[in-house]
C-alpha cells in the first residue's frame, strides 16, 4: 500500500528527507547530534507526510511515557484547582500529559497502592496534600520515578510547601500589632486524607503570643469542621461564654472565617468594631467578603511543583532532597481593626448592650 493511503511511518519519512530511519528518530526526538541542515530536511518532510511519532513508539525509545501523573484525595478543593490549573500549561508547554488519580475514600485507596497504576504510565509523580503512612510512602518510593510532594514537607524527599509556622506567626503579629491580646485560634477538623499542616499554623500563633509576652490560654483554642455553619455556631458560643471573651479570631482556613463572621453578623456582633477576624489561604472568597488573612499561592505551587518534576526527569541523577519553600504574606482588609473595647458583662454570651 503506497504511503498516500495509510498511515506514514518512521521509514517514510526517512525516504523523502533521504536520511536513515536512526537519524529521524534522533531528530524527532530533539537530540541535538543532528545538524541543523538534516533536522531542517527530516521536519520538512514529517510536515508533508503528517507524520507524527506516537506516545508509545516514543516511549520505546527512550523510555519515557510522556506523562507526568498527580495524587490527590479530592478534586473538590480551590487549592487543588488553582495548582492544577498552573501545573497543567507548564506540563503541555514541555509536551507532557498529566494523568489525575483522585483517592476520595478507603476502598480507592487500597486499590491504588496495591497495584500502583502511576508506575506503568508516569514519569514521574506528585503528590498533593496526601496524608500518606509511612508504609505508603516507602510503596512510592520504590517506584523508580521522581515523586514530589506538593503542599507538604516530607523528610528526605523532594517537596514543594509554604512555611505555615511563619505565615501563622506573622498572622498572629497583625492582631497583636492592632492591640489585641485575647486571640483566639480556630483549628479545622480536615477530610479524611487530606494532608492539613493543622499543628504548624497553631504553633506559629503560640510562638507569636510567647515572644509578646501574653499567657497562652487553652479555652481560646478551639477546633470546628469546614462548611458547617452549626459547628462555627457552636465555636462561637463557646468563645463568647469565656469570663473573659476573645477581641480577635484567628481561623487556620478562610472557609472557617467565613462562617464566623456570618455567624456574628447573625447575632448583631460587629466585625471588625467588636472581634476582629483573619483567615488563612487568600482564597476567591476571601476577597468577595473582604476577609483579612495570611496569603499563600496554590498556583505558584503548581508552578514548582511542574518545573522540579521536569528537571528530575531530565537529570535523573539530580539531588532528589530538594525542598522549595514558597513564602505567604499577610493582607489586611476590612474584618481586622485595632481592638475595641473590653467586654462588658452584658455582651458576653453573644447578648449585645444597646447603648
Amino acid at each position: 500500500m503506497p504511503p498516500a493511503q495509510r498511515h506514514p511511518t518512521m521509514a517514510d519519512v526517512a525516504e523523502r528527507a533521504g536520511v536513515s530511519t536512526s537519524t529521524v528518530s534522533r531528530t524527532l526526538r530533539g537530540l541535538t547530534t543532528v545538524s541543523p541542515e538534516v533536522r531542517a530536511r527530516v521536519e520538512k518532510a514529517a510536515r508533508e507526510l503528517n507524520f507524527a511519532v506516537s506516545r508509545q513508539a516514543a516511549s520505546l525509545v527512550t523510555g519515557r511515557t510522556g506523562t507526568v501523573a498527580v495524587l490527590v484525595p479530592t478534586l473538590n478543593s480551590w487549592f487543588m484547582g488553582a495548582a492544577l490549573s498552573s501545573l497543567a500549561p507548564l506540563l503541555r508547554a514541555a509536551g507532557l500529559q498529566l494523568n489525575v488519580y483522585e483517592i476520595p475514600d478507603l476502598a480507592e485507596r487500597t486499590a491504588f497502592f496495591e497495584h500502583l497504576p502511576a508506575r506503568r504510565n508516569a514519569d514521574a509523580l506528585l503528590v498533593f496534600s496526601f496524608d500518606l503512612t509511612d508504609e505508603e510512602t516507602a510503596r512510592l518510593d520504590d517506584l523508580g520515578m521522581p515523586v514530589i510532594y506538593v503542599s507538604q514537607h516530607v523528610e528526605g524527599r523532594p517537596s514543594i510547601y509554604v512555611d505555615d509556622v511563619a505565615g501563622a506567626l506573622h498572622g498572629t503579629r497583625h492582631l497583636l500589632n492592632l492591640g489585641h491580646r485575647r486571640i483566639a485560634f480556630v483549628q479545622t477538623a480536615g477530610a479524611s486524607g487530606f494532608s492539613f499542616s493543622s499543628n504548624e499554623r497553631l504553633l506559629g500563633y503560640q510562638q507569636a503570643l510567647t515572644e509578646a509576652g501574653v499567657p497562652l490560654d487553652d479555652d481560646l483554642v478551639v477546633s470546628t469542621r469546614v462548611g458547617d455553619k452549626r459547628a462555627a455556631a457552636e465555636v462561637l458560643g463557646m468563645l463568647l461564654s469565656l469570663r473573659e471573651p476573645p477581641t480577635a479570631v484567628f481561623a487556620e482556613q478562610d472557609e472557617v472565617a467565613v462562617a464566623l463572621i456570618w455567624n456574628l453578623r447573625k447575632t448583631q456582633i460587629a466585625v471588625p468594631e467588636r472581634i476582629s477576624v483573619l483567615g488563612f489561604d487568600d482564597q476567591p472568597l476571601a476577597d468577595w467578603f473582604d476577609l483579612s488573612t495570611v496569603a499563600q499561592s496554590p498556583s505558584d505551587m503548581g508552578r514548582e511543583a511542574g518545573e522540579l518534576a521536569l528537571k528530575l526527569i531530565d537529570d535523573s541523577g539530580a539531588a532528589q532532597e530538594r525542598h522549595v519553600v514558597l513564602p505567604t504574606y499577610v493582607i489586611p482588609r476590612a474584618t481586622t481593626a485595632p481592638v475595641a473595647r473590653a467586654w462588658d458583662e452584658g455582651e458576653r454570651g453573644g447578648e449585645q448592650v444597646r447603648e
